[in-house]
C-alpha cells in the first residue's frame, strides 16, 4: 500500500515539474540563456551594421553587455573570415531625410 501511495505521489510530482513549461512557467536558467542569446543578436547586428560597441551599448542599455560583446566579436570575426562588408542601415537614413525634408525654416 505504501509502495503504491509513493509511487503515484513520484508520478504526480513529476507530471506538475513537467507541466511547469506548459504553464508558462520560465526557470532561472531558461531567462539567462534567452537573456545570452538575445544579446549576442544586438551584438552581432551592432557589428554588422558598421556600429561601435559604446554605440551599442548606449543604444541597448537593457541588454548585458558581456554578451553584447561576445555577439559583435562573433560577427566581426565572421565578417573578416568571409570577407563580408559592413550593411549601412536604410531604415534610419530614410527616416532621417524624410524628417530633414518636411522642416521649413
Amino acid at each position: 500500500m505504501r509502495r503504491s501511495l509513493l509511487l503515484l505521489a513520484f508520478v504526480l510530482g513529476s507530471t506538475f515539474v513537467a507541466g511547469c513549461d506548459m504553464l508558462g512557467i520560465e526557470s532561472p536558467e531558461k531567462v539567462a540563456a534567452a537573456r545570452d542569446a538575445d544579446g549576442k543578436a544586438v551584438g552581432a547586428a551592432c557589428r554588422q551594421a558598421a556600429r561601435g560597441l559604446e554605440d551599442c551599448y548606449a543604444i541597448y542599455k537593457k541588454a548585458d553587455r558581456a554578451a553584447v560583446y561576445a555577439g559583435w566579436r562573433d560577427m566581426n570575426d565572421y565578417m573578416r573570415e568571409n570577407k563580408i562588408d559592413a550593411v549601412t542601415p536604410q531604415v534610419a537614413a530614410q527616416a532621417g531625410q524624410a524628417k530633414g525634408a518636411g522642416e521649413t525654416h
